[in-house]
Formats: C-alpha cells, structure tokens, sequence
C-alpha cells in the first residue's frame, strides 16, 4: 500500500488539471490572435478580417489550439475560419458543426453563409438563414450584414427592405464596411429609407475610410455626378484609383472613363487604355466595351480591328446594350474579320431586340439596301419607325428618305461599301447607374 496519503493524492491531482489549462491557454490565445474575428465580444482589439489573415500561420496556431483544447468551441470555430481562408472548407465544416451547436457566432455566421451560397457543402437555404439569425440576434455584425442581404434579395426570407435597413445598420454601427456601404446603398435608392444622398456620402466616407473598395467607387460617383454635391471630378478620380488599386473593376472602369476625357487627371489614352484593359479582364462589359472603342479607332493603343472584334463579342455575350451595334458593323464592314453579312444582321438584330436606338436604324438600313437579305422596304420601314419613335434623330431622316425615288435599291444593288446613314457608337461612358 502506498505510503501518500489520500490529500497528498487529492493535490497532486489538482496540481495536474491546473497544469494543462495553463498550458492550453498559451495556444488557444496565440490561435485567437490568429483567427478571431475582431466583431467577436472580447476579442476586438486582436481579431482581423480574414483577407488580413496569414492562412498558413493561422491554421498552424488553430491545429496547435485544437490539439492542446479539444472541446473548445471558440478553437474550433477560428480553426475552421482558417482552414476556408486557406482554401480548405472541407475541413471547416465538421467543426463548424461542432462549434455552431453551441452557438459559436464566427461558425454560425460562416456555416450559415456557406449554407446558403452551397459553398462546400449543400445548399440548404433555410438552416443557413436560421444560423445568420440566430448570430444576428446575438449582436455578430457580419450575420448581421448577411440577414440583411438575405431580406434585401429575399433568400431564404421575404424581400423586405425595411428589414434588410436595420440590419445593415446594426452592422454597420459596431463599424463594418460593407454593412455601411449598403446601408449607404439604401439611402441612395431610397430602399427601406427615403432616398438621402446626404446620408449614403456619410455612410460611404466611413466604409471608404476604412479601404472599402466598393465605398471608394460609390462615393466617387456622387462626386462625378453631382448626387446633392458639387461636381467634382478631381474627387472622383481620387477615390475612383483606391477603389481600382484594390482592383475593383468599375472603378477602373471610371478612373479609365476620367482619364480618357481629361476629367479631374490629365487626359492620358493609354492609361485609359490600361485601365480599361484591367476591367475587360474581370468580365466586365463597359469595360471590353470601352476598350473595343480605343482599339477601333487606334487611340492610345495601335488600332487593331480583331481586337475591337474580340472586345465587342466579349462585351455583347455580356449583356452590353450598345455593343451588338458596333459589333455588327465590324462583320458588315468585313473589319478585323472576313465580311459576313448573316453575322453582321445577327447581331444588329440583337442590338435592336434590346430596344436599341441605333441597332433598329441599322436594321432599317439593312432591310433598305438587301444587306444579306432580301430587299424588303415594309419591314425598314418598321424598324426606322421604332427608331424615330425613340427620338433618334438619322431614323427620322431615313424614314423621310424611304419615300425619295433614289432610295429604292433592287436586290442587285447590294453595295459593297456601306452607306452613309449607318450608324456606329463612338462614345466611352461610364455605367449610368452606381453599381453594388
């Protein structure tokens, strides 16, 4: 029998459970310090966004943090933070399982985001919604800003404004950026809130001072536009390129617009051209749009048709109104691409479908002079009409000429050069709404 009696075993036991939490603690505060989000209670000063987190280290320190304590649910909660930064979710979703059961407001808000996008896992709208409300309700301000995109778009919830306004508020108090950039959004369309310019500025100098990219270009329209302020596109430009350093691609879309013009910077065609080129990258179709208008006329980038062809197309498949318009030219004109008329009438008539002014004058012009159709002077009547009824003023003119003796061609006078009255866009614009 052991000569240590039972209270010397009773402390010596005590003395080892309060060993290991000691220990734990180290590891558990160095992964907080890694991976906790700075909207967490208690943890504002250290946390961080996840693009300023070190994904590596993050998951290094978090794995440290599990080993060392198991059933914290806070660990495994940045631990599965880290392992979505660093690309691996499969990992994250069983502890974010875990962690969300008891409540955890990081897991209930990235489990419920992933959720309802099917990012990783299955989509199931209504038990990502559940978890964003019950981290909203608890006071987390990304779930907050989350349920408030849900009732803005009405995923997982009816579309209610009024709901989605308070909730980006909520967020956007304790100091998030993109909750204050769509709150300002709202003031801005006058969606759940009376249409305030003033206070959409307000909200997005705060995001902006904070590099919210989207703010910086918001706020750069109101400038350019003089949205309740006083234009000024020096401003503009100015916020237009933090926006475009971040690589937001309407700004350089904006910021290439202002340069092209000369509007607040130094006109300058090849940066334009760049910064075109930059948004035309990322999908974006004013941008390849915009860039096609440089690359057909050879301004600040050698003039070259393929380009303004592929840029055009790009922008076309896009959904771009005006591109198709031009588009259709090049095929007419046999410009950057062997003449084909059934090409150019293909997508003229695709301008024209979207109600475009221009494309349905072209039509008229196609149906008038037999391009790859048969003449056929009823159906140009009709498109010039529509044209004309619209206000564009070359219909009006085309459809007075209809009647003129000289404007009635036979199926052989097919004209190997077009005529005159159509009519190609040759003007770069910025979009004509703020965009999201």
């Amino acid at each position: 029998m052991s000569s240590i009696s039972t209270p010397a075993l009773v402390l010596a036991a005590a003395l080892a459970l309060v060993a290991t939490p000691v220990f734990a603690q180290a590891t558990v505060d160095e992964c907080a310090d890694q991976a906790a989000s700075q909207y967490e209670p208690g943890y504002e000063a250290i946390g961080r966004d996840m693009a300023a987190m070190d994904p590596t280290v993050a998951v290094e320190a978090c794995e440290r943090a599990q080993a060392d304590a198991p059933y914290s649910v806070n660990v495994k909660a940045w631990l599965g933070r880290a392992y979505v930064w660093a690309g691996q979710t499969d990992k994250a979703v069983p502890l974010f399982e875990v962690a969300a059961s008891g409540d955890n407001v990081v897991a209930l808000a990235l489990y419920g985001d992933m959720l309802i996008v099917g990012d990783g896992v299955d989509q199931d709208i209504p038990r990502g919604t559940e978890m964003l409300q019950r981290a909203a309700d608890i006071g987390f301000a990304p779930a907050q800003n989350s349920l408030g995109l849900s009732y803005d778009i009405g995923e997982g919830v009816a579309e209610d404004d009024l709901q989605a306004t308070r909730w980006y508020r909520a967020a956007a108090v304790q100091g998030l950026p993109r909750a204050a950039t769509n709150l300002a959004l709202m003031y801005q369309e006058g969606f759940g809130v009376d249409q305030d310019y003033v206070a959409a500025a307000a909200w997005f100098e705060r995001a902006s001072a904070k590099g919210e990219a989207k703010a910086q270009y918001n706020l750069g329209r109101i400038y350019e536009l003089g949205l309740m302020v006083p234009v000024d596109y020096v401003r503009a430009a100015g916020l237009y390129r933090q926006a475009a350093d971040y690589g937001d691609m309407f700004a350089q879309n904006a910021l290439g617009y202002l340069t092209e013009k000369g509007l607040g910077v130094d006109v300058d065609l090849s940066a334009a051209a760049a910064l075109y080129q930059q948004a035309a990258e990322q999908g974006f179709a004013l941008g390849q749009y915009n860039l096609a208008l440089l690359y057909e006329d050879g301004r600040g980038v050698p003039q070259d048709y393929s380009q303004a062809l592929l840029n055009y197309t790009n922008a076309a498949n896009a959904g771009d109104r005006d591109a198709p318009v031009n588009l259709g030219l090049l095929y007419l004109e046999g410009k950057g691409t062997a003449q084909d008329y059934a090409q150019g009438l293909y997508w003229t008539k695709v301008a024209a479908d979207r109600g475009h002014p221009i494309g349905l004058n072209n039509m008229g012009h196609i149906y008038q002079n037999g391009l790859g159709v048969d003449v056929d002077l009823a159906q140009a009547r009709s498109y010039y009409q529509q044209s004309a009824d619209l206000g564009y003023a070359l219909a009006v003119d085309n459809l007075a000429g209809l009647d003129a003796p000289a404007a009635t061609p036979t199926a052989d006078d097919t004209p190997t050069d077009l005529p005159g009255n159509f009519a190609p866009l040759t003007e770069a614009y910025p979009p004509s709404k703020l965009d999201s």
